[in-house]
């Protein structure tokens, strides 16, 4: 059995102005982006579609806010809306953990379709070199939901698992007496750091070594991480559950469902364009 660490959400305080781990982990996350990316770049199949550093910079901007606007709004939509319906002005408040990754993963999309469509490069390639580098950025988000004692797992059924955790239930006071969810849990978000962030990205980094049809990449990435979420939400409290014939279902499932479909028709479509000679479609020249 372990106890949760309950480490200060406040990394650094200076005066009125405190520094969370939370968003240090965002900028952990961007951080790993633009030096993911600078090796990508030199990847001989990437080399060849003329990327430069300064890309990447200007990618990172139009991410930063497709994670931020897109991560939040999912958070209130898709989530919990009647609590940030009644309370509009904690929707700005970041810092307070709550950010879903679909909506991010939406936002993010919507970004680089808008960045595509500046510099007038191929919607496509786009999210093909961009895919690799999120799975690690998504890692360190989860470990920012942990230091948060965000996401409880669900009650282990094995009591005596070596890792189940005792976890704190933040909506009291942690210090200087903590009190505790009921039962011994799974640590999910440390689960999904794992397996949806570190084992996604090893197995897309390599898959993306080497030069793949248009569009494999992205939906790859897509599907990997479906899954990946699909298996860790059978351990994570869920935000909410629909019983859909005979079948539990969980919010994180429910979203990531449509992503597995999709992306195994994407990754069809991709690999029949290449046998066909199919001329490039979504450019962004206009």
């Amino acid at each position: 059995m372990l106890n949760h660490p309950m480490p200060d959400p406040i990394a650094l305080q200076i005066g009125p102005v405190a520094i969370h781990w939370y968003g240090l982990m965002y900028v952990l996350a961007f951080a790993l982006f633009i030096a993911l990316g600078r090796v990508r770049i030199k990847q001989p199949h990437i080399a060849a579609q003329l990327w430069k550093k300064e890309d990447l910079d200007d990618m990172l901007f139009y991410g930063m806010m497709g994670v931020i606007i897109g991560g939040r709004l999912g958070e209130v939509l898709f989530y919990e809306p009647a609590k940030y319906f009644a309370d509009p002005i904690e929707i700005f408040k970041v810092w307070h953990g709550g950010m879903s990754f679909h909506g991010g993963f939406i936002g993010v999309l919507v970004a680089m379709s808008l960045w595509a469509r500046k510099v007038g490069r191929n919607i496509l390639d786009v999210y093909d070199f961009i895919a690799p580098l999120v799975p690690l950025g998504y890692a360190a988000g989860r470990m920012g939901n942990f230091i948060n004692a965000e996401l409880p797992g669900r009650v282990v059924s094995d009591q005596s698992l070596p890792w189940a955790m005792l976890w704190p239930d933040i909506r009291y006071p942690l210090h200087p007496d903590p009190v505790f969810l009921q039962g011994l849990r799974h640590p999910s978000p440390l689960y999904q750091m794992l397996i949806d962030g570190l084992v996604v990205f090893v197995m897309l980094w390599l898959f993306s070594r080497k030069a793949r049809p248009r569009l494999a990449v992205g939906a790859f990435y897509t599907l990997l991480y479906g899954c990946a979420r699909t298996f860790t939400e059978n351990y994570r409290t869920p935000d909410w559950e629909r019983v859909i014939a005979g079948i539990p279902i969980t919010s994180g499932q429910a979203l990531s469902l449509p992503m597995i479909v999709a992306a195994i028709a994407m990754l069809v479509w991709a690999y029949q364009a290449r046998q066909q000679g199919r001329p490039p479609i979504l450019t962004s020249k206009v």
